[in-house]
């Protein structure tokens, strides 16, 4: 747990990933393309990524991956994050959180 504390104490936007995972690959491209840089942690690629894996699951991540946190808060997984979208609450919580600074909305 150490290791996600840290990681989402420094950065505005973190994302607990598989590399093969097809959600999680959606949840990385839909928050850079409003320019925001996540910080990308691939559990299937590090050493602790089990140990990570299973705090997430205690954090209430179900599936476990894609586990986003933007500004310190744990959002959720995919529809967490997509159900924000469609609000239009995820540009300004990205916003809020320092991870992007400005928006321009085309149509």
């Amino acid at each position: 747990m150490d290791t996600v504390r840290r990681l989402v104490d420094e950065n505005p936007v973190v994302i607990f990933s598989k590399s093969s995972c097809c959600m999680c690959h959606s949840m990385k491209q839909l928050i850079t393309s409003y320019g925001a840089n996540p910080m990308v942690y691939e559990l299937d690629q590090v050493p602790n990524g089990r140990e990570i894996e299973r705090a997430l699951q205690r954090l209430g991540g179900k599936p476990s991956v894609p586990a986003v946190f933007i500004g310190q808060r744990f959002v959720g997984g995919a529809n967490d994050v997509i159900s924000l979208q469609v609000q239009g609450q995820l540009v300004p919580m990205l916003m809020g959180a320092g991870a992007i600074w400005i928006w321009n909305r085309t149509n």
